[in-house]
């Protein structure tokens, strides 16, 4: 019952946990990534840093060379599938936001209801392709596990142990020890070897950065640095670089890094503890060689049944953004409610894996 008292309802705030897509950014997603199938293939060629070697005279014959061998290496993509419920008697309620005297729209209500599922549903998968892309980078190899704990999806994609080493020397936490540069430097070189590019990219996690700013050798170099350019750098341009902070850039011997700190988080499977994507004593290198984000759709005899079109398409993809759903609605029996699904089968491949690798540096 009303009483005397006047009232006026604002706008509805909506905390919406984000889901950052900065590692997952470096991998590409052209139209050909998107499948149907069970498996992803690929075909490798390798190359290596051979000079020409002169010949004799202009009699002598040509040297030999090879250019059709290569491997062939096949995986099957992880599956996710996730859903929600919209409940009938539920629509007559007063939805988060609206007017408590306007009569309700139960079809308006079930619309909006089944989209907000969705989209948590899609920010669920997002994070789940972050910390594949994280742990591709920190480890080479994928491990996926449930809310026991239990390994569920595991692929190693055989990295060299070279590219994936903790320091000798641990960069002390007020820069009084370690040696960043020579570390970061032996890395890159081991990285440029292996993988024919020219490192460019140094991903922080939080403790790492304080350690290698606190560095006393570090500190004349980017003070030097901010000297000679200013301070208004511009962040290079990166899909998905709005999860990370760019904190500006450093030469290392014959190699020039952008640095970047990233702080992103989810909440482990098993324990529920916010967890960085990035190990908060680990800096992650990349050299901007070829990443792979693969997509397989989920297989479905029909798209949503009739009654539930309005509600959802049957799959969303997109090249640009690297996204693709399988998604799904369908009324129950008793058309009291309202199934909503997202499903996708990713991968996050390291095609160039040898173009990428990892410090750990405490």
């Amino acid at each position: 019952m009303s009483d005397i008292g006047t009232r006026q309802m604002i706008e509805l705030y909506m905390e919406e946990a984000d889901a950052p897509m900065f590692l997952s950014g470096f991998f590409q997603s052209p139209a050909r990534n998107f499948h149907t199938t069970e498996y992803v293939e690929l075909d490798v060629i390798r190359d290596d840093m051979n000079v020409a070697v002169a010949v004799e005279d202009l009699t002598a014959g040509a040297r030999h060379n090879e250019a059709s061998k290569y491997v062939n290496k096949a995986f099957t993509p992880p599956v996710f599938k996730e859903q929600g419920a919209v409940n009938a008697f539920d629509m007559i309620k007063r939805r988060a936001g609206q007017n408590p005297f306007e009569s309700p729209d139960f079809a308006l209500n079930a619309v909006n209801d089944a989209f907000r599922i969705f989209h948590k549903l899609d920010l669920k998968i997002h994070r789940a392709i972050e910390l594949m892309a994280s742990q591709v980078f920190q480890t080479g190899q994928l491990t996926l596990i449930d809310q026991n704990g239990n390994a569920v999806f595991v692929l190693n994609f055989q990295p060299k142990s070279s590219h994936y080493v903790t320091v000798s020397t641990p960069w002390a936490a007020d820069g009084t020890a370690g040696d960043p540069f020579g570390d970061i430097a032996s890395l890159a070189r081991t990285l440029r070897r292996d993988g024919k590019k020219i490192p460019k990219n140094l991903i922080f996690g939080t403790s790492a950065l304080q350690r290698f700013r606190y560095n006393a050798t570090v500190q004349k170099q980017l003070i030097a640095n901010m000297n000679s350019q200013g301070q208004g750098q511009l962040a290079p341009k990166l899909r998905g670089a709005d999860g990370a902070n760019y904190v500006g850039w450093v030469f290392i011997d014959n190699y020039r890094f952008d640095l970047w700190g990233y702080d992103g988080f989810y909440a482990h499977p098993q324990t529920g503890t916010l967890t960085p994507y990035v190990a908060d004593t680990n800096v992650i290198m990349e050299s901007g060689g070829r990443l792979d984000l693969t997509y397989g759709a989920i297989p479905r005899i029909t798209g949503p049944e009739s009654r539930a079109l309005p509600f959802l398409p049957s799959r969303m993809s997109s090249t640009e953004a690297g996204l693709d759903l399988t998604t799904n609605a369908w009324i129950t029996p008793d058309g009291e409610n309202l199934m909503v699904s997202a499903g996708t089968r990713p991968l996050t491949i390291p095609t160039a894996i040898d173009t990428i690798g990892c410090l750990t540096v405490a």
